[in-house]
C-alpha cells in the first residue's frame, strides 16, 4: 500500500500563489503516476494535474499556465506550484498515486487532502 500526505493549503487572496506538497510512503516502487486533483464544496471532484516517473505531465484546461505539478522521485514527493489563483480554485486538494497515465485515472491511493481557499 501507498500512503500520501498533502501539505501546503491555505487562505490566500486572489491573484496570490501557494505551493502543495504530497509525500507518499510505503510502497513506493508501485507508483508510476501522481497527481493532484480538487473538490469544491456541492461539486464533483475534477483532476487538476498528473506527473509520470519520467517527468510527462497533462494538466485540465482550467488550470494550464498557472499551475505547475513537478515531482522529486528520490524523495518520493509531488509538487504544486499554483500561481494566480482565482475564487474558483478554492476546494480540498487531494494527492493520488497510482500506474493510469489518464488525468482522470483511476488512482489506486489518495490522500486525506488540504484546504485551499482563495479570496475575492
Amino acid at each position: 500500500q501507498v500512503q500520501l500526505v498533502e501539505s501546503g493549503g491555505g487562505l490566500v487572496q486572489a491573484g496570490g500563489s501557494l505551493r502543495l506538497s504530497c509525500v507518499a510512503s510505503g510502497s513506493t516502487f508501485s507508483i508510476n503516476t501522481m497527481g493532484w486533483h480538487r473538490q469544491a464544496p456541492g461539486k464533483q471532484r475534477e483532476s487538476v494535474a498528473i506527473i509520470s516517473s519520467g517527468g510527462l505531465t497533462s494538466y485540465a484546461d482550467s488550470v494550464q499556465g498557472r499551475f505547475t505539478i513537478s515531482r522529486d522521485n528520490a524523495k518520493n514527493t509531488v509538487y504544486l506550484q499554483m500561481n494566480s489563483l482565482k475564487p474558483e480554485d478554492t476546494g480540498v486538494y487531494y494527492c493520488s498515486a497510482g500506474t493510469s497515465k489518464r488525468l482522470g485515472g483511476p488512482f489506486g491511493s489518495w490522500g486525506q487532502g488540504t484546504q485551499v481557499t482563495v479570496s475575492s
